[in-house]
């Protein structure tokens, strides 16, 4: 069954036009990650990642959470097993995102803490609503951040400050992770949704391929050396030439009007 149908228990997913919606709904307890939800989660992510209607795909919780991280009800009593097993999978998710051949965005809303945030750090793009706090609060229960933070924060921000923020697990407010560079933008609550789907809208308009390409160009700086990130680079720049968005783009460009990109 696609997950257009699928009656997912701690999940929602909606669409509107070409863009893919994936909501967590666990609103009593956070939208706290447990098993399911991040089978849910997953499940979701591929299934949109390879839908050919879907050209943006947006991660969001609700007004008072996008997600607290991980549920520690559930995980307090796991073994050695168990924690690397759903460490697996929460992982998968994060690959998933990170790697999938459309454009990503979170749309943040009060707690984004723990997992919920490694989470919303393997989107490319960040909004958050005033009322939005960030944590990594692992190290103040005895473990310290298991679904990517240790890898991607160096990315976003200066090692030192990394540190700081795993290290201590303190929360900071949207303002400072705009200053951070952690998130691109920062609204009021009331206009997070429409500031997220207008930019989801922009991106959706831009032609697929092209984007895809400077997606995979733009994560191998982070993986590969210079020289094998500028072979990246411009492998994907040459094929854009074989699509006709990129015909339509230049012809457009010469011609003085605005593009109509199809996708092809």
């Amino acid at each position: 069954m696609s997950y257009r149908e699928k009656d997912y228990q701690f999940i929602k997913v909606s669409i509107e036009n070409d863009i893919a919606i994936v909501q967590y709904n666990r609103p009593e307890a956070l939208n706290e990650a447990n098993a399911q939800l991040v089978m849910e989660r997953n499940d979701a992510i591929n299934q949109a990642g390879i839908d050919p209607e879907i050209k943006v795909l947006i991660m969001t919780g609700n007004d008072k959470a996008y997600s607290a991280g991980g549920d520690l009800a559930a995980m307090v009593n796991y073994g050695v097993k168990d924690a690397r097993d759903f460490a697996d999978k929460v992982m998968a998710a994060s690959l998933a995102l990170t790697n999938l051949p459309k454009p990503t965005i979170a749309m943040i809303a009060g707690f984004c803490f723990g997992g919920g945030f490694e989470n919303a750090l393997s989107c490319d793009l960040r909004i958050a609503a005033d009322n939005a706090k960030f944590a990594l609060p692992e190290i103040n229960v005895g473990i310290y951040p298991g679904a990517g933070a240790t890898q991607r924060l160096p990315q976003h921000v200066s090692l030192c400050k990394a540190k700081e923020l795993v290290f201590l697990g303190e929360t900071f407010d949207a303002r400072t992770a705009l200053e951070l560079g952690l998130v691109n933008k920062v609204v009021p609550l009331a206009e997070l949704r429409e500031t997220t789907m207008a930019l989801a809208r922009k991106l959706a308009k831009k032609p697929a391929f092209s984007l895809r390409m400077a997606k995979e160009a733009l994560n191998a700086a982070w993986s590969t050396s210079l020289e094998k990130g500028m072979q990246i680079e411009t492998h994907g720049w040459a094929l854009t030439y074989g699509t006709k968005d990129a015909k339509e783009g230049m012809h457009a460009f010469l011609e003085k009007r605005k593009p109509v990109y199809s996708g092809e």
